[in-house]
């Protein structure tokens, strides 16, 4: 909302020294945002108003040149002086006035005017248009001011404001009535705490003659309709200039006095206005939704579909207008037009706020009228509108005025008097919440309750539908007192707490695969049914069973996710496209698993506090939310260089993450061979703690490769963090005194016994003095036999407390040897 300050002042008794800035600083204390404020910048030198005496056109060349000579004041002997000027505009005659800038002055933006030769005639300064002057930003033609506004010659400065600064501001949707001078200056008012005078308080004449008859089909379309007719308007009539100031500094352009006069009424009161040509309409007036397959030319000469959900306005050929949003061209006011019925209705903000989308014709009546617009306001802003033409236009209003529908100010609201201190913790003076909900326009009665506590009963303003609640009233009293006069006190932070035990492993984890060489991303939070889909993922499959949002961001991502690998996969989606082919991706985050059997949600009001009973229902209705940490990894996990060819992520690495985490977690994984989707399944590997699975990792399946367009081999894990066991882990370093044994071995097995499982077996087998057991070579060839592979392993071997010897060693090796013979067949390799 862009406004003058000079327009605001206008209804206030503000002291003589307020500056813009005193009135910005008061709007952001009683909570509005000053998203601007712009000073318009004077002119330096002479600028003064010129009359036209004389228009010369240039013919000569390709684009309309005018010679003119203007008359800018009287000379030493009392003649007009002429004043020489080359203008391109063609927007005025001889005899109009104009703004001229002489030779010598400044315009905004440091525009320097001088005497020079143009087009073969000498130019001895500038006519003006508004944006030429900041005053706005129109810059189809010359600023032409109305007859009789100054004399030639008459310093311009003064008569163009240009001493006003224009503030803009950022209005929240449940405060629509600031849309407005009415609105804001009642605000200023209240922040000042001067004295306000309401422009929309001026008297309605009485008339039970109708305008013309209107039906309303929809009460809940529309609770207030109403029509003033004026007649005899003069379609040639300006707009007066102090008119067309005003709504240019609030970016509305100038089109003609009827069209300019129902804006600037929009602008004053709030309540937005459309003018129609009365001759145009035939027979009574109906508002109704509009029927299935109606058609409807709207002002800008669109042939638009109307949907069921649209309001319409109609006589008897059928629709004639999109209420709300804009007029048709049927009855559009034209150039010769004479007779003009002022419309001023009050419709459902929901309703116009689908139109206006639906539609896509954003307009500033529709912004007001999507928050909610004032119904009491409606009868004296069609008077307002009615009267300004009669002033600026030459017109008549006609007997007889139009005002149907019904509508009813917001209910009462008591509440504790003493609530918005107890609230705010502030003893606020006496009478300060009576006074300060009189001042937002409530009707007040004080009482006492049986108990002896006193009760202020407030009936809300017409304006403020906002206010339904005691919380509402109470915002409102701290909200006009000063939320800086609120004291600002931190709560003690008690002794011996900090990160729960959860929140250091999850620091843990975090910390350890960043060491590893995985960056941290914050994937999108939803995500949507295409994604599943090309996860592979079948329609009985757990993650399946979503939650959708009611209100999504995005219509195609309506879903909680259910697994952090769409969101992962996103992430090095938008890397690779970035050229970034060799990465490593994790994210921690909750995901959203659903019972099969969801519990009902219960309804729960918010009068008192929930019972204990209610508390668990809400509960039980929650789906599952646990912590999941997931990693994507693609490309090179060792870069190629000078020292090597490098290598290829594989299902291996993806392993050695989820074991990153247990270590980090201090918790033992146990690694089988399984199948899940998205994986591979023959490079896929369960993740067991115990015996509970709490993951998978291992290649993505190449479908699933190829549909979310990833390079070849794409690695992924991911663990159920909240299933590990949580242990306190302080760990000590333990550095033993004594030397180990080195042994390797090398066993031969069937190509069907899984490696994870032979190495855990040998680990077992080799009891306590088995310090560590590392895998380093799979063999497989004629050598060891087909269907068969050699596995070597490189041996460990230390005994705490003293020098272990070689053949306590030799035989702890040959138990693991043994024990690998009983549970796989495995023969000690040649």
């Amino acid at each position: 909302m862009r406004i003058p300050v000079s327009w605001l002042a206008e209804h206030l008794e503000l002291p003589e020294d307020t500056t813009a800035e005193a009135v910005a600083d008061a709007f952001v204390r009683i909570g509005l945002e000053v998203e601007d404020l712009t000073p318009l910048t004077p002119v330096d030198g002479p600028l003064v108003v010129g009359r036209v005496a004389e228009v010369e056109e240039l013919t000569e060349f390709k684009k309309p040149i005018r010679f003119c000579r203007v008359e800018v004041g009287e000379d030493d002997t009392g003649e007009q002086h002429l004043q020489g000027i080359v203008c391109g505009a063609t927007n005025f005659a001889e005899g109009d006035l104009v703004v001229t800038a002489l030779p010598g002055a400044v315009l905004p933006g440091g525009f320097e005017i001088g005497a020079r030769k143009t087009y073969g005639r000498m130019s001895e300064g500038m006519i003006c248009s508004m944006r030429e002057l900041g005053l706005g930003d129109d810059h189809e033609g010359i600023l032409v001011l109305p007859p009789g506004s100054a004399d030639p010659g008459t310093e311009a400065a003064e008569l163009l404001g240009l001493d006003d600064t224009v503030i803009e501001l950022a209005v929240t949707p449940d405060r629509g009535y600031c849309f407005s001078v009415r609105g804001l200056a009642r605000e200023l008012s209240n922040a000042f705490d001067v004295p306000f005078g309401d422009p929309g308080n001026r008297p309605v004449p009485e008339d039970e003659r109708e305008s013309r008859p209107v039906r309303i089909d929809d009460p809940s379309a529309c609770s207030r309709f109403v029509f003033r007719r004026v007649s005899g308007v003069d379609p040639t009539s300006p707009t007066p200039w102090w008119m067309r100031r005003r709504l240019s500094l609030a970016g509305i352009r100038s089109i003609s006095l009827a069209v300019d006069v129902t804006n600037y009424v929009m602008l004053e009161l709030g309540q937005p206005l459309h003018a129609w040509d009365a001759t145009k309409l035939s027979g009574g007036v109906t508002v109704r939704r509009a029927a299935p397959g109606e058609k409807l030319t709207t002002l800008d000469d669109v042939q638009r579909s109307l949907d069921p959900d649209d309001i319409v306005i109609c006589d008897d050929s059928g629709p004639v207008s999109l209420a709300g949003v804009m007029g048709g061209a049927t009855t559009e006011i034209g150039d010769g037009t004479t007779d003009v019925l002022l419309e001023a209705a009050n419709w459902d903000p929901k309703t116009i706020a689908r139109m206006l989308r639906r539609h896509k014709l954003p307009s500033e009546a529709g912004k007001r009228f999507e928050r909610t617009v004032d119904p009491a306001v409606a009868p004296a802003a069609a008077e307002l509108a009615a009267q300004l033409l009669v002033r600026y236009g030459e017109a008549t209003i006609e007997p007889g005025r139009t005002d149907v529908g019904e509508w009813s100010a917001p209910p009462p609201v008591t509440m504790p008097l003493a609530l918005p201190d107890k609230v705010a913790g502030v003893r606020y003076e006496r009478g300060v919440t009576a006074r300060r909900l009189t001042q937002i326009g409530c009707r007040i009665e004080v009482s006492t309750s049986d108990s002896g506590i006193g009760l202020v009963t407030a009936s809300p303003p017409s304006w403020r539908p906002d206010l339904g609640q005691p919380a509402d009233l109470v915002e409102e009293v701290l909200r006009l007192e000063g939320y800086h006069t609120i004291p600002s006190v931190l709560p003690p932070a008690p002794a011996g707490r900090g990160l729960t035990p959860a929140q250091r492993r999850k620091r843990a984890v975090s910390r350890a695969l960043a060491h590893d060489g995985y960056v941290e991303v914050l994937p999108f939070p939803f995500t949507g049914t295409e994604e599943l889909g090309k996860l592979g993922l079948t329609e009985d499959d757990e993650r399946r069973r979503d939650v959708s949002l009611v209100n999504p961001l995005e219509s195609d991502r309506a879903l909680m996710a259910t697994t952090l690998l769409p969101g992962l996969i996103e992430a090095v989606q938008r890397n690779v496209a970035r050229g970034q082919r060799d990465l490593g991706v994790f994210h921690i985050g909750q995901v959203v698993l659903p019972a099969e059997q969801r519990a009902a949600v219960p309804d729960v009001g918010v009068a008192d506090r929930p019972s204990a009973q209610e508390l668990a229902a809400l509960q039980a209705s929650l789906p599952e939310q646990p912590t999941h940490v997931g990693a994507v990894l693609v490309g090179q996990r060792e870069r190629a260089g000078w020292w090597g060819t490098g290598r290829e992520a594989d299902w291996s690495d993806a392993v050695e993450a989820a074991r990153t985490v247990a270590r980090a977690a201090n918790v033992e994984l146990t690694v089988r061979k399984g199948e899940r989707k998205p994986w591979h399944p023959g490079r896929c590997a369960e993740l067991l703690a115990g015996d509970v699975v709490v993951g998978y990792a291992g290649e993505l399946h190449p479908t699933v490769v190829e549909a979310f367009e990833l390079p070849k081999r794409a690695c992924a894990v991911e663990l159920d963090l909240d299933a590990l066991p949580l242990t306190e882990h302080r760990p000590a370093p333990a550095v033993s005194a004594y030397p180990p044994v080195l042994m390797d071995v090398a066993l031969v097995v069937d190509d069907s016994v899984p490696s994870a499982d032979l190495v855990e077996t040998v680990r077992s087998g080799g009891g306590e003095l088995l310090e560590d057991v590392r895998l380093f070579d799979v063999f497989t060839g004629q050598q060891v036999g087909d269907g068969k592979k050699s596995l070597a392993m490189a041996l460990r071997f230390r005994a705490p407390d003293r020098t272990l010897k070689q053949d306590e060693a030799t035989e702890a090796r040959d138990r693991a040897v043994s024990t690998a013979k009983q549970r796989h067949g495995a023969v000690l390799r040649g």
